[in-house]
């Protein structure tokens, strides 16, 4: 006769431990496939938690940071036109080799010329620092520039994620010396806080803003 499994006490450690590993892989994919289900809300406040933003006041000035032309400098321009800042303040951002040998004009004559013809009179425009080359010494700059005007306030738009690291230098440099500085964060072109994840330059300026916030705190 052949052999008969047994089916005694011995047969049932085997069959309960594989029914524990079926009920354990069970439980996994019904949590990643809620966490898959959910991933969209989890994002969404993920980032509105990441990209803060303070209530805008009036302000002795409005900062134009280094970079994105088509965006800070508009920015910083409407703030203006509204009546909530005195004065424009354009980071004198350090000059590449095209733009030291005249070739090309520089970042911070092209923030100036903007801001013209935004509308923005010339006596409201300010240039501050020398050769910046971080947001850090941007935030030195404008520090120096509020202490010579008394200045008490100072308003400084940026993208969405780049919010937190602002705020925080700022905020470090300007806090001390009893200067208020208030970051407004707004949606830089091509995605928002809804759908960021879907785009690809959401994606690498939420990686790069969150490793560039992790190295500000550790270096400055």
């Amino acid at each position: 006769m052949p052999d008969v499994p047994a089916q005694g006490p011995a047969a049932r450690p085997h069959r309960t431990h594989g029914r524990r590993i079926a009920i354990g892989l069970a439980i996994v994919a019904l949590a990643v496939g809620g966490a898959w289900l959910e991933h969209e809300p989890i994002l969404r406040h993920g980032a509105t938690w990441w990209a803060v933003s303070d209530e805008l006041t009036h302000a002795d000035a409005v900062v134009v940071l280094g970079g994105d032309l088509d965006v800070r400098t508009f920015a910083a321009a409407d703030i203006y036109k509204r009546g909530l800042a005195d004065k424009v303040l354009v980071s004198n951002v350090q000059m590449g080799r095209a733009e030291r040998l005249g070739l090309i004009p520089s970042h911070t004559e092209l923030n100036r010329e903007v801001l013209l013809k935004l509308g923005v009179p010339e006596a409201a425009i300010a240039i501050v620092g020398e050769n910046n080359s971080s947001t850090f010494e941007e935030a030195e700059a404008v520090r120096a520039w509020a202490l010579q005007a008394q200045a008490k306030r100072i308003i400084i738009p940026t993208e969405l994620f780049a919010a937190r690291r602002t705020r925080w230098i700022f905020d470090r440099e300007l806090g001390p010396v009893g200067i208020e500085a208030l970051v407004h964060a707004f949606p830089p072109p091509g995605y928002t806080l809804d759908d960021w994840w879907r785009h690809r330059n959401g994606l690498i300026d939420f990686n790069n803003e969150v490793l560039k916030y992790l190295y500000y705190r550790v270096r400055y």
